[in-house]
């Protein structure tokens, strides 16, 4: 990872703990994907994907989650839940963005 990526990370782990959310794992990988920060608030198992954009062309931060992107986000939360036998644990998917000016927006349940 580089390092404005692992910053972006930083920053956003730091952000969701300050907000209450407890990291169970990080830089999870299987062979369809990587989820970027695995974390507990309570007991909803959130995925969260961490996008930095150093400015707005092409939409930004939010617009580089694909539906492919999606898609493989989706299969490796599943994945994550069946292999510690929590699959039917209550769980989202969220996105934490960071823009090039530093600040950080949370969006919840991005699979909905």
């Amino acid at each position: 990872m580089n390092p404005v990526g692992r910053d972006a990370e930083d920053r956003a782990l730091t952000f969701l703990q300050e907000r209450g959310l407890r990291l169970v794992e990080r830089n999870w990988r299987c062979r369809g994907g990587e989820l970027d920060l695995v974390m507990r608030e309570g007991d909803v198992w959130v995925f969260v994907e961490v996008r930095h954009r150093s400015g707005l062309a092409f939409g930004g931060a939010a617009a580089s989650i694909s539906s492919a992107k999606q898609q493989r986000l989706r299969l490796a939360a599943e994945l994550y839940l069946q292999q510690r036998g929590v699959s039917q644990a209550p769980a989202r998917v969220d996105a934490v963005l960071s823009q090039g000016d530093g600040r950080l927006a949370w969006l919840k349940n991005i699979l909905a």
